[in-house]
Formats: structure tokens, C-alpha cells, sequence
């Protein structure tokens, strides 16, 4: 526009108006209301695409702008040069900002602006009249986006450099970044490149840290950083290499992602720790009961090693089979997360690596109570073979097998890796429908007998609610099973589900009068059930002396 005639926000229209966000569905020649405040538009020529702009964007048309009467007063495509503004930042007026966001690439509309949305009762002379209504015919030729990524105005990026793939860091990753940091009045504040940092702890500025976890890698951006994701009111004094921040001030920060390391948690109780060193292949990983073949080298924290397998000339690398304890459980745990090729750097709490005893390993002693690291590279794995590779009798006798493995695990008093092979012994059988008659009774049997033994770990391990699931499945392949009644009434009791406790042990009791784990298991609940009628005397005589009082 004329450098005359800015199109600025009017003086009285700087307050946010509360207008919908949304594109407007029209046919070429229609013309819809776009919120409630007058503002209608007209569409000229379909656009292309679904996508519109955003508030932030920088976007560029070209117009021609008049009076309701037909006179024009300004023109871009007068002059040849299209007109760029920044969306939603009050550059224009508003019903620009209103009427643009809800155009498509190359779409052309005619946007007639109530004095409200424009310039007031005042106008703008002398080629405004006071209290008018303006008509502006828009092309939108293009639009480069600029996220809100606060969604506070505070932090605007301009994407400068398209990212590769589609991943972004997360909180734990550990960043590369190259940036450079400037006041609006281009004063160089500070200038880095191949700075590392934890996404989660920050760097220079909170800005960065929240920036990084938008882009891709390689993705380079300009951020226009606002005080409270800058220094804020205090501003930040010059140091050796980085200039003074005055208080309260913007900046102008280039960042460019050049790499990060993915860091996760292994273990919900955030214990073990993996961050990657070099991605791996593919997309699988190892099962249960894989043979893997990994290098490895243990650390303590002192950098002391205390093991090293598969780096010596011609030795190979260090075999196990995962889930078989062969390994310390955090060590076993994270290489199930890994891939083929990948290369990660391993931080296990003791819990998950030696425990509080000392333990003499290959090359030093590990001392107890010690936090431990490994460095491990997953060369190959042999994946258990999974059921849908299988046919019918390899299903079943894959269950039968993992069956056996729960028995012996159960016996040794390792609850909750029997239970992992019971389940994994039902999964191997729970679609039967291509099985043959005697097939499906094999499998019935097997389903019955894990779910069962599956019960007994989960009461072992006082995970009641799941003990009962199990036993209601059985009963509903067998309702009669006296096993399943008796399991599930100890889960009842255990969750103080006293009257299902009782009609499950009666039932019991009904078809095997003479069961003596059933009897025993009677007689606890009679003693829990005065236990409570106890409590529940004592409770209301109180309360009732209370009343009284």
C-alpha cells in the first residue's frame, strides 16, 4: 500500500475481538456474513488446497481498495507490488485480520468492512471518510507460516529451512543447536554453534527450549521472542561472550536443529535409562526369549570399567536370551527396546543392576548400592517366532511350552515372570477359529490351566482385581471349575468384596463338599466378616454417642 496509506490498525480498534476461527464455506458469486460484527466476504475465484493462514503468519496480496460508492483509494496491483503484512498482530486493520485467515492460496474475494472493523468514526482523511464502510477486492497469493507456539504470542516462528522427517525432541532428548540471538534493533547478543543441552533443562533462554521441541531435524527458524521467554524485567547482564539484554526486551533468535539424541525411560519408575547413540534398522525389536548379540561396555561412575564384551580381536559378541535373568534386569529390559544396528548409552539405578551387594565382575568390583552404565550395541537377535508366523499345532504347542516354562518359574517363587509366560501362552491360542475340533479342546484345556496358574501369580504378587479377570474368563469356559471359585473368592476378599466372596466359596462348596483349601478359605471369610462387623459396631456407636452429646 501507499506509504501514505498503511492500512494501520485504527486508533480505537486495538482490543481483540472475539470472532470464530474458521473458514468460510462459499461458492464463487456468494457471499456469507463472517462473525457477527458485519464483516462479509464474497468469493471471487475458488482457491486451492483446504489449508488457510494462521494468526502469525506472513502473508502476501495484492487488492484494490473503495468507497461503497465506487471510488477507489488504494491499489497494490496499481503499483505491481504485492502487499505483505504479518496476520493477527493488529499491522492491519481488522477486518483484514479477520477476513484473510479464512482464505486459500490463490483465492480472490471481496471483503466488505463495517467503520468498526476499519476506521472508526474518525476515519482516515483524506481518503478515508469518517464512520465509513470499505469494500477491498483480495487475491491471497501466498503465505509463509509462522507458528504461535505458546499460543500466547509470545513465541512467533518463521520456518526458514524445511526440517527432514516428521520427529520432534522430546523433554528427556538431548539437542545440537546452532543459534544466534539479536535485538530488534539488531544488536548482536550472543552466537553459538554446536551448543548440547537437554531439551528439558533449556539454554540461554526458555524460548529455545520450548522452540526445539517443534522442529524437525534440520529445520532452521527465525523466533520473535517477547520478554517472558526472553530475560523478562530484569533483563540479562553482558558477560564474556554474550552482550547485555536491556530489561523487558524482544529478540530476534535464528535456531537451527542440527541433530539430537533420543533419550527415554525403560522403566516407569524412570530407573533405567536409555539414550541413543546411533539409530538402529528397521522397526522391530526383541521379543521375550530372543537370543541377542550385543557389544558392551560397563562403566561405574567413576569411568572405572567393569566389563567389556565383543571389542577384542575376533571375539564375538556377548550372546544371551532375554527374560531369562542371564543379565541384570535393567541391562534386559533395555535391550528389548532396542533395534538392530542401534547403539545406546545405558544409566541403570541399582535397583535394576547389582542391588546393595557388592558383585565381582569381569575387569573390577562393583560396589554396592552403585548406579551403572553400559554402552551396548545390538548387532543381531533370533526373535522368538510369533504366533501369526505359526500354524494351529505349533500354536498350540508353543503354549504347552510356555505353560511349562510358568510352572517352573512359579515353583522357583518368580511370580511375576511366570505370569509373563502364562499370558504369553494365552495369546499363542486366544483366536481359535481356524482350529480343529480337537484342536479347540486342546486349547480350552490350555486356556483353562494358564489363566488359572496365571490367577495364583497375581494374588502372589496382591494384584487382586487382576487375580478375579482371569478367573471370571475361566468360569466362562468352565462355570463349574471349583478352582476358578475358590481363586476369585480370595481375590474378593482381599478387595473386601465379602458377599461375592461368599457366593463363589458356597458355590464351591456345592459341587465339591469335601474340598479342603475351599473350607479353610470359608473360615477366613466368617473371620474377616466379624472382623468388619466389628469395625462397622464401633464406628456407628460412636457416631450415634457423638449425636447424643
Amino acid at each position: 500500500m501507499d506509504e501514505d496509506f498503511d492500512i494501520p490498525a485504527a486508533a480505537d480498534m486495538n482490543d481483540d475481538l472475539d470472532f470464530p476461527d474458521e473458514t468460510v464455506a462459499l461458492k464463487v458469486g456468494e457471499e456469507k456474513e463472517i462473525g457477527n460484527q458485519g464483516l462479509k466476504k464474497k468469493l471471487l475465484k475458488e482457491g486451492e488446497g483446504w489449508v488457510t493462514p494462521e494468526n502469525g503468519d506472513e502473508v502476501e496480496v495484492h487488492y484494490t481498495g473503495t468507497l461503497l460508492d465506487g471510488t477507489q483509494f488504494d491499489s497494490s496491483r496499481d503499483r505491481g507490488t504485492p502487499f505483505k503484512f504479518t496476520l493477527g498482530q493488529g499491522q492491519v486493520i481488522k477486518g483484514w485480520d479477520l477476513g484473510i485467515k479464512t482464505m486459500k492460496k490463490s483465492e480472490k474475494a471481496l471483503f466488505t468492512i463495517p467503520p468498526d472493523l476499519a476506521y472508526g468514526e474518525s476515519g482516515s482523511p483524506p481518503t478515508i471518510p469518517p464512520s465509513a464502510t470499505l469494500q477491498f477486492d483480495v487475491e491471497l497469493l501466498s503465505w509463509t507460516s509462522v507458528k504461535d507456539i505458546c499460543k500466547d504470542g509470545g513465541i512467533f516462528k518463521k520456518i526458514l529451512t524445511e526440517g527432514q522427517k516428521w520427529e520432534n525432541p522430546k523433554d528427556l532428548d538431548e539437542v545440537l543447536v546452532n543459534f544466534e540471538a539479536k535485538l530488534e534493533d539488531g544488536t548482536l547478543v550472543a552466537k553459538a554453534d554446536g551448543v548440547e543441552f537437554t531439551v528439558r533443562d533449556g539454554y540461554f533462554c526458555p524460548a529455545l527450549a520450548k522452540a526445539v521441541k517443534t522442529m524437525k531435524l534440520g529445520e532452521k527458524a527465525l523466533l520473535t521472542v517477547k520478554p517472558q521467554y526472553g530475560f523478562g524485567e530484569k533483563g540479562k547482564p553482558a558477560s564474556s561472550n554474550e552482550g547485555a539484554v536491556p530489561p523487558n526486551a524482544s529478540l530476534d533468535i535464528t535456531l537451527e536443529l542440527v541433530s539430537w539424541k533420543t533419550v527415554s525411560e525403560v522403566t516407569p519408575d524412570k530407573k533405567v535409562i536409555k539414550k541413543i547413540l546411533k539409530e538402529g534398522e528397521g522397526y522391530e525389536k526383541p521379543n521375550d526369549g530372543t537370543v541377542v548379540k550385543v557389544k558392551l561396555v560397563g562403566k561405574l561412575g567413576d569411568g572405572k570399567i567393569f566389563l567389556k564384551k565383543g571389542y577384542g580381536d575376533g571375539e564375538e559378541p556377548f550372546e544371551f536370551k532375554t527374560d531369562e535373568e542371564q543379565v541384570i534386569d535393567g541391562l534386559d529390559k533395555a535391550v528389548a527396546t532396542m533395534k538392530k544396528g542401534e547403539t545406546a548409552l545405558l544409566t541403570i539405578a541399582p535397583e535394576y543392576a547389582f542391588g546393595s551387594s557388592e558383585s565381582k565382575q569381569e575387569l573390577a568390583v562393583v560396589p554396592p548400592n552403585s548406579t551403572v552404565y553400559y554402552e551396548v550395541e545390538l548387532v543381531a537377535f533370533d526373535k522368538e517366532k510369533e504366533s501369526w508366523d505359526m500354524n494351529t499345532q505349533e500354536k498350540i504347542e508353543a503354549a504347552g511350552k510356555k505353560k511349562e516354562e510358568g510352572n517352573v518359574l512359579f515353583k522357583a517363587g518368580k511370580f511375576a515372570r511366570a505370569s509373563k509366560r502364562y499370558e504369553k501362552a494365552v495369546k499363542f491360542i486366544e483366536h481359535d477359529s481356524s482350529f480343529s475340533e480337537e484342536e479347540k479342546k486342546q486349547a480350552k484345556a490350555l486356556k483353562v490351566a494358564c489363566n488359572l496358574n496365571d490367577a495364583a501369580c497375581k494374588l502372589k504378587l496382591k494384584l487382586y482385581k487382576e487375580a478375579e479377570k482371569l478367573c471370571t474368563k475361566v468360569l466362562e469356559l468352565e462355570s463349574s471349575n471349583v478352582k476358578a471359585l475358590y481363586r476369585r473368592a480370595q481375590a474378593y476378599i482381599q478387595l473386601a468384596d465379602l458377599d461375592l466372596a461368599e457366593v463363589d466359596i458356597k458355590k464351591a462348596l456345592e459341587i465339591d463338599p469335601n474340598n479342603r483349601d475351599v473350607k479353610l478359605e470359608y473360615k477366613t471369610l466368617k473371620e474377616k466378616v466379624k472382623e468388619y462387623n466389628k469395625k462397622d459396631a464401633k464406628f456407628y456407636g460412636n457416631m450415634f454417642a457423638k449425636m447424643n452429646k
